[in-house]
């Protein structure tokens, strides 16, 4: 039988937290999508691989012995994976936003000129995944906006920072202010994405920013047009100052806010060193484009 080792990650994200959520956390996956492909692995092999209970998920005899031996097939997929791409000089870039890889398109251009062997392959993610590809192995490394779960265990190194502001509907009260205080938007309702997405939802609703008042939450979105369509039908959005240039809306207005913290942009990258001559040499060639800015 053929499986798909995405699902081979998934059990082994189960069976090492011992539960659906905790592990819906750490792959940026919906529980019910994330139980839905669980059985769909049990069913693929004709066994059940966990025993279900309130206190958590807990692996059956065969889901042990499945267990035992999972890591070291992922392993091994993950050393192949990263022998082909050396072989084929490619290094996979992830990103999740515009205005986080700005510059990114000169870079690779300076990167090239230095290492003209390697193409680099830029993959855009939506915000369901905070880490861009990293956290299920699709990247080689990636632009991220701090924090995000699981950032711990991947190598990171700050590139810049960049102001947050807000999106309002171009009817708001507050959208001919030329800036905001955010303590006057703390009972608005707010786009914030899914809860799977941990630290930076809570960064993104400013949690830490709110002495103690509740969220409204009025949208869940993933994606850049249905935040910006939630915004215009009346919710609002902390928002990178970027926003404002790569995300225009005839019915929605960028405005800087006082009193939340910046975003802060990031370089991350797994902690076992793989393609290290090649990433090296881009992180350089980041740091330089950034100091001519």
């Amino acid at each position: 039988m053929d499986v798909d080792t995405r699902l081979l990650r998934y059990f082994a994200a189960v069976a090492e937290e011992g539960s659906l959520t905790g592990a819906a956390k750490r792959l940026f996956v919906s529980q019910p999508a994330l139980t839905k492909q669980i059985r769909r692995l049990e069913d693929d092999l004709g066994v059940r691989l966990f025993t279900r209970s309130r206190s958590g998920m807990a692996l059956t005899e065969a889901g042990c012995e499945f267990a035992s031996r999972v890591p070291a097939l992922l392993d091994g997929w993950d050393e192949a994976v990263r022998a082909t791409g050396s072989a084929a000089r490619v290094l996979r870039l992830g990103f999740l936003d515009a205005g986080a890889v700005g510059a990114v398109p000169e870079v690779i251009a300076e990167f090239r000129r230095t290492q003209p062997e390697w193409r680099v392959e830029l993959r855009q993610f939506d915000w369901s995944d905070p880490s861009a590809g990293l956290a299920r192995g699709e990247v080689d490394a990636a632009v991220v906006r701090l924090p995000f779960p699981g950032q711990e265990s991947f190598a990171v190194r700050e590139l810049f920072v960049e102001e947050r502001g807000v999106l309002l509907p171009a009817r708001h009260p507050l959208a001919d202010n030329e800036t905001v205080e955010f303590r006057e938007l703390r009972d608005e309702p707010f786009v914030a994405a899914g809860a799977e997405t941990g630290a930076w939802r809570e960064h993104w609703l400013a949690s830490e920013e709110r002495d103690g008042h509740p969220v409204r939450v009025g949208a869940v979105t993933s994606r850049p047009d249905e935040w910006l369509g939630a915004v215009a039908g009346g919710c609002v959005a902390l928002a990178p100052a970027s926003a404002a240039r790569f995300h225009p809306h005839p019915g929605v207005v960028f405005r800087p806010v006082r009193g939340v913290s910046p975003s802060r942009v990031a370089l991350a990258r797994p902690r076992k060193r793989t393609h290290e001559t090649a990433l090296n040499e881009l992180l350089q060639a980041v740091t330089r484009r950034l100091r001519r800015t």
